[in-house]
């Protein structure tokens, strides 16, 4: 009955499928298996039985198979059946077989005979059987029957497709031999997925009823319409012999007899019959599983490899150990402190390369946002102009004053810095938000326990909370202190004799920039119209004088160069249709920007990236729009000044500038100091040096270790992939090196397949 050696291997297969059957997966490693394909009535279901020695597949009119069947035939000393969808069941009874067979495919497609593509998995045990794993699809039909789909046949080709493209499916290709070979269903879909014939077998049925005087003797030489692997010849029971129960048996003997006799086919009479057909059958299988087993244990090493860490952990683990409560909560606490710092100071390992993580964003805030708040609170030109001849005009009262009253710079300074509590405060809320999100991510590795992820950012938001006030206390101490003294004498403050020379100097050394690169990133142009292609992503390069765009980041094709002077920024709205966040640059003196457009609009993927191409064209000198109301806008429209205010407006406009130059340049150093100091730092130290108290002082430390129901079905699941793999692997090791695979024939012309010629002789 075959190679021994060879036939031991195909069980393995079997033990590989219960391996990954008891852990509730599905075997995606693509094991090796036979599909019998054919049209109905072709005689697969009687293929079957005589494999099995059984009658025990359901038959009548229509499509009989509905579902697909997978057959596991293994050698054993008793006869059963035992299907994995009632597993420990055992069916003596063949027509019990049968019965369970047509029961489970109504419960899944009814009685209308519809199909389905979910598979029927059934183990037949018998001393009659070699092992062999075959699954038996639905016959390929073209007239619906009953209540069927009027694409039945899409369906069913759709289902067997599903099957036999896989490039480790044997496919079995089953053909009436009183019909034409060369418009075979079956071999034209075998031809689609296995062109070079590598994988496919011919079985021609029915050869005891060919018209008398024909046979297919050329065809089963595979001198005619030949395939790579050939074809074997076998003789079924008629509809008359299963009518008047003839046993399987018999029905073989006489197949061999039929064989022996007949005058085209006694001298291959060993090649052809059921019995020669599964040993051909074996033979390829366990070619194919020796073949591809070396990929399998690949992949399952793989998989074990990634498991093996996890369920170390797992192993001998006992939930409600109170000492190993306690040496957990040390562990995640421990964790959870290193991960916080990491995330704040930054690491080398584990680097997070899809998004920023907390410190970056911090730094972010610190060195693009808060000096961009900074520059959205300072005043309108003609506001403080404004301002300061009004300031001029109060102090002097009903006098008209020969000097420039150093009263007026005071009052306009002290305004301007009581603006600037505001980005302070915002600076102090944004810190806040990211430190929050920071401890969110890193309370990500306490999910097992639900009750200390709560806790433990409960009592560190609190504390987070608790620094907040304080930190802003001081922020706000910073700016209060900057009032209480306006200090003249301060060395880079240009005093009152020099503010005109500087003023032009400053200017100078502004436009003396150059073309220093800013910054350089993609952006979309979001309004050019759909006549000219729509919304475009370009490479924007930013200088200290221009706005370029290029095709590529390789920017060898530059699309347009747009000068910076007279450029302001403002937000736009976002649409509801797009994902994109906009900004838009325009021209102050209402000019055209880009061709025809008054704006240019550009998107971004995100609103930090918004801001941050803000700031970069706040250091290139395109500032915010300002928003002012129309009775100030009226209001300085109307105002004028006579030339000695205008050049005491202007003496003192300089003098604001240099001075507030100054007090930004302080707050922008000492913002990012104050709140490391009161806030980050403070934060590390109390995760480092409180948490794990507070923790303990929050109630019932068992109950903070409770895991969660998800944690324990993922141990549990953890524990039996691993095993199971480890038992795949196991399996794998028990094969012979001693087993012999037989060579593949040589390839043989099948451009037949699918063609209108080559009837029967």
């Amino acid at each position: 009955m075959g190679n021994r050696g060879m036939e031991e291997l195909i069980p393995l297969v079997n033990k590989l499928q219960d391996a990954f059957s008891s852990i509730g997966q599905a075997c995606n490693l693509d094991l090796p298996q036979i599909a019998v394909v054919g049209g109905q009535s072709a005689g697969k279901s009687s293929v079957l039985e005589n494999f099995v020695g059984r009658d025990f597949l359901p038959r009548g009119s229509g499509i009989v198979t509905r579902r697909p069947l997978v057959l596991q035939l293994i050698s054993a000393t008793a006869e059963w059946g035992e299907f994995l969808h009632c597993k420990g069941k055992k069916f003596t009874d063949f027509d019990e077989i049968r019965q369970e067979i047509e029961s489970e495919t109504d419960r899944v497609t009814g009685a209308n005979k519809g199909i389905s593509p979910v598979p029927i998995n059934l183990r037949v045990y018998s001393p009659h059987v070699l092992n062999l794993t075959l699954i038996d699809l639905p016959g390929i039909t073209k007239v619906p029957v009953g209540d069927q789909p009027a694409d039945i046949e899409q369906q069913i080709r759709d289902m067997i497709m599903q099957f036999i493209t896989r490039e480790s499916c044997l496919i079995l290709a089953v053909t009436p031999a009183n019909t034409d070979l060369a418009n075979s269903d079956a071999l034209k879909l075998a031809k689609d997925v296995d062109p070079q014939g590598l994988r496919t077998i011919g079985v021609i049925t029915k050869l005891d009823l060919m018209d008398e005087g024909t046979d297919a003797r050329d065809v089963l030489e595979n001198k005619l319409l030949p395939l790579r692997r050939g074809y074997i010849g076998v003789v079924n029971r008629s509809q008359k012999d299963i009518d008047g129960k003839k046993d399987i048996k018999a029905a073989l003997e006489a197949e061999r007899k039929f064989f022996l006799t007949h005058p085209g086919y006694r001298h291959m009479a060993e090649k052809m019959g059921t019995p020669r057909l599964q040993r051909v059958l074996n033979q390829q299988l366990t070619n194919h599983i020796r073949d591809t087993l070396p990929g399998f244990r690949s992949k399952l090493q793989s998989q074990l490899l990634a498991l093996d860490k996890e369920a170390e952990e797992y192993r001998g683990y006992r939930p409600d150990d109170p000492s190993r409560k306690t040496k957990q909560l040390l562990q995640m606490v421990q964790q959870f402190s290193v991960d916080f710092e990491k995330r704040i100071e930054g690491s080398g390992d584990q680097v997070d390369t899809v998004e920023l993580s907390g410190g970056a964003k911090i730094n972010r805030i610190f060195h693009e946002r808060f000096p961009f708040e900074l520059v959205k609170m300072e005043c309108d030109e003609k506001e403080m102009r404004r301002e300061i001849s009004y300031a001029i005009k109060n102090i002097h009262g009903i006098r008209t004053g020969l000097f420039t009253p150093d009263m007026a710079f005071e009052a306009i300074v002290k305004k301007q810095i009581i603006k600037l509590k505001e980005p302070c405060v915002k600076c102090v809320d944004m810190v806040i938000q990211e430190l929050i999100n920071t401890v969110r991510q890193c309370s990500n590795k306490l999910e097992c326990f639900p009750r200390l992820r709560e806790e433990t950012e409960r009592i560190v938001t609190a504390h987070i909370r608790d620094r907040e006030s304080r930190a802003k206390d001081q922020v706000l101490l910073l700016i209060d202190v900057q009032l209480s003294y306006i200090n003249t004498n301060h060395e880079d403050f240009i005093g009152f004799a020099n503010a005109q020379q500087r003023s032009s100097q400053t200017n100078k050394s502004q436009s003396s920039a150059g073309n220093q690169v800013i910054r350089k990133g993609w952006l979309t142009i979001n309004n050019i119209s759909i006549m000219k292609g729509g919304a475009k992503e370009y490479w924007f390069v930013l200088t200290a004088e221009s706005l370029s765009w290029f095709k590529d980041d390789e920017e060898k094709e530059k699309k347009y160069m747009l000068p910076l002077d007279n450029l302001k920024v403002r937000d736009v709205e976002k649409s509801f249709m797009s994902s994109k966040h906009i900004f838009c640059i325009f021209n102050t003196e209402s000019r055209n920007v880009y061709k025809d457009n008054r704006t240019l609009e550009l998107a971004c993927d995100s609103q930090d990236d918004v801001d941050s191409w803000k700031s970069s064209l706040l250091r290139a000198g395109v500032y915010p729009e300002k928003t002012t109301t129309s009775e100030t806008t009226t209001t300085s429209d109307n105002f004028s000044m006579d030339p000695q205010l205008e050049r005491k407006v202007e003496t003192i406009r300089n003098l604001v500038d240099s001075y507030m130059a100054i007090v930004n340049k302080c707050i922008r150093d000492l913002m990012p100091k104050t709140i490391m100091h009161l806030m980050i730092n403070n934060v590390k130290d109390f995760i480092n040096a409180e948490l794990l108290a507070q923790l303990y002082s929050a109630g019932d430390q068992n109950a903070l270790m409770d895991e969660s129901q998800e944690q324990a079905q993922r141990r549990d699941e953890v524990l039996r992939t691993h095993q199971a793999l480890k038992e795949a692997l196991a399996i794998i090791g028990d094969i012979s090196t001693s087993t012999v695979t037989v060579p593949l024939p040589p390839p043989v012309d099948n451009s037949w397949v699918g063609g209108s010629s080559g009837g029967r002789r």
